[in-house]
């Protein structure tokens, strides 16, 4: 019997999306040490790419009501990272579904300092996902495709949508377990019908797994298992409700001597612990049974954000599962 576990794969790329997805616990309103600590603790620890946040329209989401990485304007980016003169690409993600003025607020590569464009899209949005990514290509820069929610999608749905991605320039298609429902089987099942769909043009497979069940650091290694390499974290598991696999255990797992993890506990003392008595992440009951119901987690966010409903797990329980009764 082989050890593979004792070697790394060099092509295996690590994106740290601390600051983007979690965002998303304070509508994106960090303080510019917390992301350039975030932005140090990367370079340091040889993380091959960082993404800051969302390109929102400001038609539609009030500039005062939500902080700059919301928006990622230029000049925001630029106060944390200056040229970026460093190894590190910098990525951020757009919203299909009129979310995001891409035409205009994507700049061309050559006037901006980002390397990465996240295209996010449901299944019934494929039509503009595609012109966003071939847009974002256009303008010169490398582009994934996120459909999300995956864990709702018909299978005949989810074969139409990556034949469609497969046309496209995206150099990766990322498998994103939105509500942190998925199990082992399925991950496998998917990575390797996302590696059939892109092997005739050489596109890579990533994942994204939220921690509703306590399993997105195994699903990852279960998705680079079957040849993901391109995998999704965040330091101290920060991010949405549950929150995500948290790069300290996948930093420690990935064997790559280029990979440091000193940088990253020195943001999880210095900042995120400090974070964690203000704000709240993690897989409480609440996301639990939204990830076995394979529900959305607004709910449980809902819940989590009153202290009379906090830790009323059993009134929690017996409403998600008397709705399914309905």
């Amino acid at each position: 019997m082989s050890a593979p576990w004792i070697t790394y794969r060099p092509e295996l790329k690590v994106l740290d999306c601390t600051v983007r997805d979690g965002g998303l616990c304070n509508d994106h309103a960090f303080e510019d040490g917390f992301v350039k600590a975030v932005y140090d603790a990367c370079v340091a620890a040889g993380i091959d790419y960082m993404e800051l946040g969302y390109k929102s329209s400001k038609r539609i989401f009030a500039r005062n009501k939500f902080g700059d990485w919301k928006f990622c304007d230029e000049d925001a980016l630029r106060r944390i990272v200056g040229d970026n003169p460093t190894p590190l690409k910098l990525a951020v993600m757009i919203d299909a579904g009129g979310k995001c003025d891409w035409r205009t607020d994507v700049l061309p590569k050559k006037d901006s300092v980002l390397d990465l464009i996240r295209v996010a899209f449901y299944a019934n949005q494929v039509p503009e996902a595609v012109d966003m990514i071939n847009d974002a290509f256009q303008k010169g820069y490398e582009v994934s495709a996120n459909l999300m929610a995956v864990s709702t999608v018909k299978e005949q749905e989810i074969d139409q949508v990556l034949e469609e991605l497969a046309k496209t320039p995206a150099s990766c298609v990322c498998v994103v377990d939105s509500f942190g429902s998925m199990y082992a089987e399925q991950i496998e099942i998917l990575v390797k019908k996302y590696l059939r769909y892109g092997s005739e043009t050489k596109k890579e497979v990533g994942i994204h797994a939220h921690n509703n069940q306590q399993l997105a650091f195994a699903n990852t290694i279960e998705a680079i298992i079957h040849g993901a390499n391109r995998v999704d974290a965040t330091m101290s598991g920060l991010g949405r409700g549950a929150g995500n696999c948290p790069m300290e255990l996948m930093i420690g797992f990935l064997r790559n001597p280029k990979f440091k993890l000193r940088p990253i506990f020195q943001v999880i003392q210095e900042q995120l612990r400090p974070l964690s008595r203000k704000l709240e992440w993690g897989p409480f009951p609440q996301y639990m049974i939204t990830g076995q119901l394979n529900e959305h987690p607004r709910s449980a966010m809902e819940a989590r954000d009153h202290d009379a409903t906090r830790d009323q797990y059993v009134a929690f329980y017996d409403k998600m599962y008397s709705d399914l009764e309905m």
